[in-house]
């Protein structure tokens, strides 16, 4: 029989304390649920942090609690904390992930709906992939404009300093005294 924590090999030997040679490939035994904050962050992918966070933000709701106050977490708490996750890494905002969290959990969505969000997403990248090969391509000119020397005087500083004056808010009218 296994404790809790020990983990089986293929072969279902206890892997604690083998002393054979050959390195098994081991399976983490089952859990019974709910687990706490710890186990289904890292079911999640995430930190314990971060599980807190979006409870905070109302992703994750209706979190059991033991007896002491500690957290509970189901399968499916797990399933939406991985589903959060997934989200952030393809880059949907939390306002996206909330709406998209509503959705999954709405059978009767339609799924027009979802298409709408992730092509708005698409669009939103697509954007800022073309700022960000112009801020490249300008950066790639400024480089190629400075001689790299010993010498103080710099195109890439010239470039930051001008641009510093044309992105000044303007300023309001002085007002003049009389007898100035």
């Amino acid at each position: 029989m296994t404790t809790p924590h020990s983990t089986r090999t293929t072969t279902g030997q206890a892997a604690k304390g083998s002393k054979s040679s050959t390195k098994a490939a081991t399976v983490p035994r089952a859990l019974s649920w709910p687990v706490p904050i710890g186990v289904a962050a890292q079911r999640a992918g995430i930190s314990a942090r971060m599980v807190r966070h979006y409870e905070s933000l109302g992703l994750v709701e209706g979190v059991g609690r033991t007896d002491s106050g500690y957290r509970q977490y189901t399968e499916a708490d797990v399933h939406a904390l991985h589903f959060i996750r997934r989200s952030r890494d393809l880059g949907f905002s939390m306002e996206e992930i909330a709406e998209l969290l509503g959705l999954w959990h709405d059978r009767s969505r339609a799924s027009s709906q979802v298409k709408r969000i992730a092509q708005q997403h698409i669009d939103d990248l697509n954007e800022r992939i073309a700022q960000m090969q112009a801020m490249q391509r300008s950066l790639q000119t400024l480089v190629s404009c400075c001689k790299g020397n010993d010498r103080p005087d710099c195109p890439i500083l010239d470039d930051l300093a001008a641009g510093q004056a044309e992105h000044q808010a303007p300023r309001a009218p002085r007002k003049t005294l009389p007898n100035q």
